[in-house]
């Protein structure tokens, strides 16, 4: 039952005392991801490009952790207004491809930074 810490320069690093992921008994718990763009760590203004920054770091640090996107289990999305749930949701059906692993999505009172969309998930590995 030994846990691995993942992390990876491609995606933000943690904004505070936590990590991007840990592995532990065949799943990664990967941290919850805003749509921070990895390469600039500048936050963009709209709710769609936060949702793409937000799916290529998780990507990223699938990467990192050896996995990818088709062995996601399941999903947490958090919205700082519900009012964006079907621009998030388009976009993350696109990501999945048909492949949706388990899902919840909640409205916030507010997100780090900011941010519009934060998404955490649970991967195969």
């Amino acid at each position: 039952m030994a846990k691995e810490i993942i992390n990876t320069k491609e995606a933000p690093a943690a904004i505070g005392p936590y990590v991007q992921a840990v592995k532990c008994n065949g799943i990664l718990f990967i941290s919850g991801q805003l749509g921070i763009d990895a390469k600039t760590g500048d936050l963009p203004e709209s709710v769609e490009e936060q949702a793409k920054n937000s799916l290529k770091n998780l990507d990223a640090i699938m990467k990192e952790a050896k996995t990818d996107k088709s062995k996601v289990l399941k999903t947490t999305i958090f919205l700082a207004d519900m009012g964006d749930f079907a621009k998030v949701n388009e976009l993350y059906g696109d990501y999945f491809e048909g492949n949706n692993p388990a899902r919840s999505c909640f409205a916030v009172a507010g997100l780090p930074k900011g941010g519009k969309v934060e998404i955490e998930c649970m991967v195969e590995v």
